[in-house]
């Protein structure tokens, strides 16, 4: 299973724990579901981040 998979798992069970109930409870799962599987897709390495945390631009002294 691969992390982007396990990510929107995660994100989907936490976000069942954490609202239960209605409308805003499906809302909550959908945003948290996405939050997951975006952070899964980071550790998979499909999705790179570095140009937004500012790694890769050091120059050497």
């Amino acid at each position: 299973m691969s992390p982007s998979v396990v990510g929107l798992f995660a994100g989907l069970l936490l976000g069942l724990g954490w609202v239960v109930g209605g409308f805003y409870a499906f809302v909550g799962v959908a945003v948290l579901g996405a939050i997951g599987l975006f952070i899964g897709k980071v550790v998979a390495g499909e999705i790179d981040l570095t140009p937004y945390l500012g790694g890769g631009r050091r120059t050497p002294k």
